[in-house]
């Protein structure tokens, strides 16, 4: 990307900053301390450092901007524009040692999404996107896979967390009818990352039920901007607030929707449907 915004130039920095915070602990994560948030839901002092990070760069550099974060309370949610953070997006594949995790910063202004980082500070990888400008990976501009149909099509998914009873008992026949489909299956733990790799033609399809806004927003804009569509998994436009979200290629986005919604035909989903779903808001 040769010119990025203000807002996007700060961005990458302040992710580049935590990135480097994270690599630390990381290197250091048996003297953490960790809580648990919930069942299967884990946070560490890595976590909230990276989040005071990129809160106080950014924060600085446009005081007028709400945020959105993971691990604090929102602040001037009345704000035209805001940025959604993910500090640490992979929290447990952190803990455990895997490098495979992400700082996430997305920015909305009036409920559209402008711009977005994903940076995967163990593999030196950061993917950004600007609307209108493209999605790129340092000097390459990402593109989303040619595949056309799903015998070919790399899908990854992330599994509900276990205390979501209900949402197991939706997501596992939406699995399976995956399963009977696609070339193969990937459960990397972490969907701003699943998403990157969308947008890089890494993999064709990326669904999850059950995330929260910071985990796909930045995400979802290097997938549009890349030439994918992203919806809600009833091909909806609210996944942000849903929190359940199918991110494609686009040629594959009406075949996923209907096996989704358990049609053992996929072909009876219109493409226009999924093609209202590019811009996500």
């Amino acid at each position: 990307m040769k010119r990025p915004s203000p807002e996007l130039s700060a961005m990458m920095d302040a992710a580049r900053r935590a990135g480097t915070g994270l690599m630390r602990r990381y290197r250091r994560r048996s003297e953490l301390v960790v809580e648990q948030k919930g069942r299967a839901d884990f946070v560490s002092e890595a976590d909230r450092e990276a989040e005071r990070t990129i809160v106080a760069l950014l924060g600085k550099a446009f005081p007028r901007h709400g945020f959105v974060t993971e691990e604090s309370a929102p602040r001037r949610l009345d704000a035209v524009a805001r940025f959604v953070i993910d500090p640490l997006d992979g929290t447990s594949n952190f803990l455990h040692g895997i490098p495979h995790f992400a700082v996430s910063i997305a920015l909305q202004v009036e409920g559209t999404l402008r711009a977005g980082v994903v940076l995967d500070p163990a593999k030196d990888e950061m993917f950004v996107a600007e609307r209108g400008a493209g999605a790129w990976l340092g000097k390459e501009r990402l593109q989303v896979s040619a595949d056309r149909t799903f015998s070919r099509a790399l899908v990854s998914t992330g599994i509900p967390h276990a205390s979501g009873r209900a949402r197991h008992a939706r997501y596992l026949p939406m699995l399976e009818q995956v399963m009977w489909h696609a070339a193969a299956i990937r459960r990397m733990g972490a969907a701003a990352l699943d998403m990157a790799y969308v947008a890089a033609g890494r993999s064709a399809v990326f669904f999850e039920l059950g995330l929260k806004a910071w985990d796909m927003a930045a995400g979802a804009l290097l997938v549009t901007e890349a030439g994918g569509c992203v919806s809600a998994v009833d091909g909806g436009e609210g996944f942000l607030a849903s929190g359940e979200v199918l991110a494609t290629n686009g040629r594959l986005h009406p075949q996923m929707l209907a096996m989704l919604e358990g049609d053992p035909a996929p072909r009876s989903v219109s493409a226009g449907r999924a093609a209202r779903t590019r811009r996500p808001r």
